[in-house]
């Protein structure tokens, strides 16, 4: 499990168009949110990746980079961008399913064609989103079991306001005992 305030894995992956995304590179003011996706077969993941590109010049203004990876190969990975229209948000793409475990990211087995149509991987990933902050440390994290009820980034907008005016800090960071 991940921990806020600690350092999270490395992480480095191919980009749709050319270059790398490689977390320890990364600048942000505030952090880099990372959403993880199930993959080109998942209509849910489509839908959050517009939702994500619609709100990325308000999370610029914030201080806040954004990429959208999968386990997805370089073809898939191009599809989703092209059908997503994703031209603010970089799509990263290869994501080893050791990586997506070292991140806490649940793997599920493919099991055909999903509801458009598109064939499952074998193995992917389930969905996750995390900020990290320029030092490379947790301070937000959520991962799912399901394509279902992820954060809402228009609600974490807001958050974000709070936190960044509050200067709040990451919670669950207690490791201790608690009995």
């Amino acid at each position: 499990m991940l921990i806020p305030r600690q350092t999270v894995p490395s992480l480095k992956v191919d980009l749709v168009g050319g270059g790398t995304f490689d977390l320890s590179q990364e600048k942000p003011g505030f952090a880099t949110v990372i959403s993880f996706y199930r993959g080109l077969h998942c209509p849910i993941c489509a839908t959050y990746m517009r939702e994500m590109e619609q709100m990325a010049d308000e999370y610029a203004q914030r201080g806040v980079n954004l990429v959208s990876i999968s386990s997805d190969n370089e073809e898939r990975a191009t599809k989703m961008a092209e059908k997503t229209h994703a031209s603010k948000i970089r799509v990263g793409y290869g994501l080893s399913l050791e990586k997506a475990k070292e991140w806490g990211l649940y793997i599920s087995a493919g099991r055909g064609k999903t509801s458009i149509g598109i064939e499952e991987p074998e193995l992917f990933s389930e969905p996750g989103l995390f900020f990290v902050r320029p030092d490379g440390t947790l301070y937000f994290g959520s991962v799912q079991t399901m394509p279902f009820a992820r954060p809402d980034f228009k609600t974490l907008l807001g958050a974000l306001d709070f936190c960044i005016k509050n200067d709040y800090p990451a919670r669950g960071e207690y490791t201790g005992p608690v009995a």
